[in-house]
């Protein structure tokens, strides 16, 4: 993994680059972010960078034996630790090393995965993924070993707030006492669930989410995305570069047109508008239902910001302007709250299987009552 390949992220990159330019390399660091982040694909950079045998200013060369495995994940400094489960394949001894090819395959198909999605990987049903107690031995192997060929030798944990209590000790241990030219990096989704002692003994390097412009940039350049989906996709994920991922391939309707067709409806009172759209509405199947509505909050929320102070949204889509001008001269803090929370309420029923018709319909109502009180 390079620097270069993940969106945005320009002053983490920088600060990791210039610890290593200035050999101030603490022995463990925790990158924290939220799913869907770049922490691992930011760990995984630092430590192609780290090893890298001839660095460049910004970037690894991509070319030395170093980079070359690193690039397979199969350099011999590099170790992983994940959280596991049995699975039809792995019966018993469910440990990080058992499912190293399935780890490869997984990272270099996209860094940005989840949890969930590495437990659907492995087939690991409904269990629930974790780093057991037996996995400290597998940290203290790794952290006796001395490096093969490269100046440091790596020890990558993914998730660290989800090890047994005796894993979790066994690593404390190590902190306390690290080995020589051994990096610990931890990479953790919620890091409040991490021992205070171990969190006491890391670097911490915050992960911000993905801007909504470097998630639609990924969309757009990776993915061939249209714009104007690329946009809503980016309203949708907040962030989360795996959901937008997810959304690029499950979007079926333009939200946006949708959405202004149905305000206009409420607003001028024609019902029978509504009727129809609620029929569409249908049609949309539960789970683009539920990604309607998610997008209506987003978007009634970026309104109101509108309304408040322009500056507050930062970037909106040209096609989107006039509308989000107009519409915000009726959303006021009287009545957004309301808004805000019969949208809330039209979800929750849509998730609970209620009628999508009759969820519509009624919504509309209310919203139309709403939005004359501005």
């Amino acid at each position: 993994m390079f620097f270069s390949q993940i969106p945005g992220h320009q002053e983490t990159k920088r600060l990791l680059v210039k610890s290593v330019q200035n050999q101030h390399v603490a022995h463990a660091q925790l990158f924290m972010g939220a799913d869907g982040s770049a922490n691992l694909a930011l760990a995984l950079a630092y430590a192609t960078y780290l090893n890298c045998e001839n660095k460049g200013e910004e970037e690894p060369c991509g070319t030395c034996a170093s980079c070359t495995k690193m690039n397979k994940l199969v350099h011999p400094d590099m170790n992983f630790v994940m959280p596991v489960t049995t699975t039809k394949s792995v019966t018993k001894d469910a440990l990080s090393q058992n499912f190293l090819a399935d780890w490869r395959e997984f990272l270099l198909e996209n860094p940005y995965q989840t949890l969930n999605d590495w437990m659907q990987f492995i087939g690991a049903e409904n269990k629930q993924g974790n780093i057991s107690k037996d996995e400290s031995r597998q940290l203290v192997r790794f952290a006796s070993l001395k490096a093969f060929e490269a100046e440091f030798k790596i020890i990558l944990i993914w998730l660290p707030e989800l090890m047994h209590s005796a894993a979790a000790n066994a690593l404390l241990k190590l902190l306390e006492e690290p080995p020589a030219k051994t990096i610990f990096l931890l990479v953790s989704n919620a890091s409040d669930k991490l021992l205070a002692t171990i969190l006491s003994r890391t670097q911490k390097v915050p992960v911000r989410a993905f801007s909504d412009e470097e998630v639609i940039n990924y969309l757009q350049e990776e993915l061939q995305v249209t714009e104007s989906a690329a946009h809503q996709i980016a309203n949708l994920a907040e962030g989360n570069l795996q959901a937008a991922r997810k959304l690029s391939q499950e979007l079926t309707s333009n939200y946006f047109e949708t959405f202004v067709r149905w305000m206009r409806s409420c607003y001028a009172n024609k019902f029978g508008d509504v009727v129809d759209m609620s029929d569409e509405f249908q049609k949309l199947g539960r789970e683009n239902q539920k990604a309607f509505l998610h997008y209506a909050l987003n978007n009634l929320r970026r309104v109101m910001l509108y309304g408040i102070d322009a500056q507050l949204v930062p970037f909106i889509p040209p096609a989107e302007v006039d509308f989000v001008s107009k519409f915000s001269k009726l959303i006021r803090p009287h009545n957004a709250a309301l808004l805000t929370e019969e949208l809330g309420n039209a979800h929750y029923h849509i998730e609970r299987n209620a009628n999508p018709k009759i969820v519509f319909v009624d919504s509309s109502i209310q919203i139309a009552k709403y939005l004359k009180m501005s």
